[in-house]
């Protein structure tokens, strides 16, 4: 008697729990996308890994210029007050942007052969942070060149980093589920995130906000996450228990809603890509 196994769809695992499991299996291939992502950005560029800092030391060089009088900040101060709030600014903003910009670019591969989905949004992470520790790297020279102190309490950046990574991955996971369906989505959100930055205390310090106006700071998310990478960077001292304790709890609502909306809708993206 014939004892081929027949496949039956009605006992797949959900899509929320089978994306996950797939993207284990296919581990190799979120390294190999982040390798190509890194291999294309620097290929024939002179400058290198030094494109990671062009920007946000031209924009530390501008906003220290015009600003650190009317703050009545040191310049040299405001300087690394800005360039600490920018390297996890940039790292969450550009991350959730390529993550929607990685599944649409990789559409043909898509309809081609079966890959995890959530993949591109992973790399597009994974390339983020590799990003973000050569940056680190270049601040921490800039830094000495300045005359600060570098303390021993950057030890604990990992920490907000893995937060920042957990907020950014829900977030970009959200953003790609959207942007199958609606193109417009990446302008519109790149245009959101120059209010969110300004929404942010980025570029000026948060003593000098009103009272009144604190209160709608701390509902922004990237308040917690900018402060817990820029307190053991800038101040040599570990942030508060609280903030640390608000900033993972609002990174994983935002990995389990994010990753919730995505893989709703997961097995029909290579129809609509």
């Amino acid at each position: 008697m014939d004892q081929t196994p027949v496949y039956d769809s009605a006992t797949r695992p959900s899509p929320f729990v089978e994306e996950f499991l797939v993207l284990i299996r296919y581990r190799d291939l979120i390294f190999q996308l982040i390798s190509r992502s890194i291999k294309t950005r620097y290929k024939r560029s002179l400058l290198g890994v030094a494109w990671t800092m062009i920007n946000p030391l031209l924009t530390m060089g501008v906003l220290t210029l015009v600003f650190s009088s009317i703050f009545k900040y040191p310049g040299r101060e405001y300087a690394l007050y800005v360039l600490s709030g920018l390297l996890i600014w940039n790292f969450v903003a550009q991350s959730t942007t390529a993550a929607m910009g990685e599944l649409i670019w990789s559409g043909g591969l898509i309809g081609r052969v079966f890959v995890p989905k959530a993949a591109f949004a992973v790399s597009a992470i994974g390339t983020g942070l590799v990003n973000l520790f050569l940056s680190l790297g270049a601040y921490m020279l800039i830094a000495l060149i300045l005359g600060a102190r570098i303390h021993a309490s950057v030890f604990f950046l990992p920490v907000p980093i893995f937060i920042a990574s957990l907020f950014a991955l829900g977030v970009g996971l959200a953003l790609s589920s959207v942007v199958i369906y609606f193109a417009d989505v990446m302008p519109m959100y790149e245009v959101l995130l120059t209010a969110w930055l300004y929404l942010t205390p980025v570029i000026y310090p948060l003593d000098l906000v009103p009272e009144g106006v604190k209160v709608f700071l701390y509902l922004n998310p990237l308040y917690y996450l900018v402060d817990a990478f820029r307190t053991p960077l800038l101040d040599g001292r570990l942030p508060d228990l609280s903030t640390i304790v608000i900033g993972f709890l609002i990174a994983c609502l935002s990995l389990l809603l994010g990753w919730w909306i995505f893989t709703r809708k997961a097995r029909e993206y290579a129809y609509n890509v």
